[in-house]
């Protein structure tokens, strides 16, 4: 490859981990902000999850003059509307003692409904930016069911009420490598792969 350093713009320790584990094989280094001497937070004024991936990544990328992967990602509730959405990171309540924070509000706008009204779907758009070359994206997307109650330990956020019907199994109980290559984020970082793989 032409580069040797791909930044991943993302102030989200789990997710950095996350991707820097998808992207171990690369010939390049994937770093995060903190190691670029990056102490930014980008205001994420989209309306959509390319929106929001575009504008971290253009931003991250002229701040460093280095190839940046950045992403936007959430949940999207049919029967909220397509609810959190863009807005899923700032949907968790506010109480920062509750371990259960981060989905307790899904919870509770779903308590009582039926199966079929639990429908819902995990949500990744991956922007790649280059200095004087025009961004590109990529998706994922991972069907579900809000389950009513939580299992699992593994992953973050929203992965122990995420149940997969091809699976029986919630997210946050699929092994780590597991859990990669199904994920939302796991297709938008393999098409990413196929991009970067063509930069010159």
């Amino acid at each position: 490859m032409a580069f040797d350093t791909l930044l991943i713009g993302t102030n989200n320790a789990h997710k950095l981990e996350e991707i820097q584990a998808m992207l171990a094989d690369l010939t390049v280094r994937v770093i995060g902000l903190r190691e670029a001497g990056i102490d930014h937070e980008v205001d994420e004024t989209g309306t959509t999850f390319e929106e929001n991936a575009r504008l971290k990544a253009d931003t991250y990328a002229q701040m460093s003059g280095l190839p940046t992967l950045a992403d936007d990602s959430g949940l999207e509730v049919a029967a909220l509307n397509g609810a959190p959405g863009v807005y899923t990171a700032r949907w968790a309540l506010p109480d920062l003692d509750n371990p259960h924070r981060s989905y307790a509000r899904v919870l509770a706008e779903l308590k009582g409904r039926p199966f079929h009204d639990r429908i819902a779907r995990f949500v990744c758009v991956i922007a790649l930016a280059r200095p004087g070359h025009e961004t590109v994206t990529v998706e994922g997307v991972l069907p579900g069911v809000i389950a009513e109650e939580p299992r699992g330990s593994g992953g973050f956020g929203y992965d122990p009420v995420f149940y997969l019907l091809d699976y029986d199994q919630h997210l946050a109980e699929l092994a780590p490598e597991e859990k990669n290559r199904i994920s939302h984020r796991g297709q938008a970082i393999a098409r990413a792969r196929e991009v970067i793989s063509h930069w010159t």
